[in-house]
C-alpha cells in the first residue's frame, strides 16, 4: 500500500487553504537564515543592511498594491493582520464610538475578534448576504450609525470565491465618515489589487496564499487612520507589531507578491478555463449537485459544489485514498462537525450544506488533474449515495436530521 501511494502523483486542489512556496520565493530567502542572520533593531553595519532590506520590501510591497498613502506594516501572518486592523481601531477609537459592522461569511480571523470585542462591550452588526453571498449594501446603508467607527468586509471569500463589491462599499464608508477594512487574504496575487482604486483604508494579506511563506503577513494601512498595537513590546514596524522582524519571511513575501503580479492576468484566465471544465463536468456526471455562489463574480480558481445525499467528509475522504487534495470549506474549520457559515448565511439548508466540496485551483494543476476528479469523484459519489441513508426517496428522513 505503501508503495502505491508513493506511486501516485498527488493533484492538489486545496490552493485557498495553502500553496506550495515557489523555488525562487526560497531561494532569495535562504541568505537570510545564515549569512545575512541579523536583528534588524541592532545598530552595527550587518544588522542595518537587515534594515534597510525590510524597508526596501515594505516600498516594494506599497508598490505592488499602489499604497504610496499609507504603511505597510508586516504581521505574523494573515489572522494576525485581521486582528490588528479590527481590534486596533476599535481600541484607538473607543472615544469616537463602539459600533462595528461586519458580514456573516467572514474568516473566522475577522468574525471572533469582533466577538472577543462584543464582550468588552463593543457593538457588532453581521450583515445579511444574498442567496449568491454578496453583501446586501441597502443593510450596509441602514446599519451605519453614529457610533459607527469601522466596517469589515472580505474582498473574496475563502470558501465560495465570492468577490464583494469593495469600491461601492468604500464610497459608502468615505460618506459616512467611517473607516474600511478588507480581508484581501484571498485575493491578493490571484488579482490586481490597488487600494487606491478600491477607496480602503486597511487592507490584510498572507504570503502562504501566493506561494511565499508561511508566518508572515502585512496589513496596509492609510495615512491619518488611528490605529493601536495588539502586540506590545519593542518599537518595531513604527510602533504597531512588536517583534523582531522575520527578515527571511518579509523578503519571501514580497517576492512571491512581484512574481504573483508578474503572471496575473494569464493565470487568471488559465486557473479559469480549468475551473469551467470542472464543474461542467461535475454537473454533467453526477446528478442532484449544484455551484454555490456567483457563476461570475467570483475568484476564477475556485469552485465550490454541493453533492446532494452524502456528506463532504465522506467524499474528501475517497479523494485523498486517490491522491485528490480537496475542501470541504475552510482549512481552519475542517475539523467541525458543523455545516459551513458561509453557505448558511447564504439560506443553504443544513442538510445539504453537509455535502459541499471546494476545489481551489493553483499554478501546478494541469488538465490531467481535472480529468483524474472527472474520472475520480462520480464513482465516489455512485458508492456513498448507495450506502447512505439520505438518499433520494428518503427525504422524511433528511428533513429530521
Amino acid at each position: 500500500m505503501l508503495k502505491k501511494e508513493l506511486k501516485m502523483k498527488l493533484v492538489y486542489l486545496d490552493h485557498n487553504a495553502t500553496t506550495p512556496i515557489d523555488e525562487r520565493v526560497l531561494s532569495v530567502m535562504i541568505p537570510y537564515f545564515s549569512a545575512n542572520f541579523a536583528n534588524p533593531s541592532s545598530i552595527y553595519t550587518i544588522a542595518q543592511k537587515a534594515k534597510e532590506v525590510i524597508e526596501d520590501a515594505r516600498s516594494r510591497v506599497a508598490q505592488l498594491i499602489n499604497a504610496s498613502n499609507g504603511n505597510i506594516i508586516f504581521t505574523g501572518g494573515g489572522s494576525e493582520a485581521d486582528n490588528l486592523a479590527i481590534k486596533g481601531v476599535a481600541f484607538a477609537n473607543m472615544d469616537k464610538g463602539k459600533h462595528i459592522i461586519t458580514s456573516q461569511i467572514e474568516h473566522h480571523a475577522v468574525l471572533n475578534p469582533c466577538k472577543y470585542l462584543e464582550r468588552l462591550g463593543f457593538e457588532v452588526t453581521y450583515l445579511p448576504v444574498d442567496k449568491y453571498g454578496i453583501v446586501d449594501l441597502d443593510a450596509l446603508r441602514k446599519a451605519i450609525r453614529k457610533d459607527t467607527i469601522l466596517i469589515s468586509i472580505m474582498y473574496a471569500n475563502n470558501e465560495t470565491g465570492v468577490i464583494q463589491p469593495i469600491e461601492e462599499i468604500a464610497k459608502i464608508t468615505k460618506e459616512k465618515g467611517v473607516y474600511f477594512h478588507t480581508d484581501a487574504i484571498q485575493a491578493v496575487g490571484k488579482m490586481r489589487v490597488d487600494v487606491e482604486q478600491l477607496g480602503v483604508d486597511l487592507l490584510s494579506m498572507s504570503a502562504h496564499k501566493f506561494y511565499g511563506p508561511k508566518g508572515v503577513g502585512a496589513l496596509y494601512v492609510r495615512k491619518g487612520i488611528k490605529i493601536d498595537p495588539i502586540i506590545h513590546g519593542g518599537g518595531h514596524e513604527k510602533g504597531l507589531r512588536a517583534g523582531t522582524e522575520n527578515v527571511a519571511g518579509i523578503v519571501g513575501l514580497t517576492k512571491a507578491l512581484e512574481i504573483a503580479m508578474e503572471h496575473v492576468g494569464k493565470e487568471w484566465e488559465r486557473e479559469q478555463r480549468l475551473r469551467d471544465k470542472l464543474e461542467k463536468g461535475l454537473l454533467e456526471k453526477i446528478p442532484d449537485c449544484f455551484v454555490n455562489g456567483h457563476p461570475e463574480k467570483r475568484l476564477a480558481n475556485t469552485t465550490n459544489i454541493i453533492v446532494k445525499y452524502v456528506e463532504g467528509e465522506s467524499m474528501l475522504t475517497y479523494l485523498d485514498a486517490e491522491g485528490i487534495c480537496a475542501s470541504s470549506g475552510s482549512a481552519c474549520t475542517s475539523g467541525s462537525l458543523e455545516p459551513s457559515h458561509v453557505l448558511i448565511a447564504m439560506g443553504i439548508p443544513h442538510e445539504l450544506a453537509h455535502g459541499s466540496l471546494r476545489f481551489s485551483l493553483g499554478r501546478s494543476n494541469t488538465e490531467a488533474d481535472i480529468d483524474k476528479v472527472l474520472d475520480v469523484l462520480p464513482n465516489i459519489v455512485k458508492k456513498l449515495r448507495e450506502i447512505s441513508p439520505f438518499g433520494k426517496g428518503k427525504d422524511d428522513l433528511v428533513q429530521r436530521t
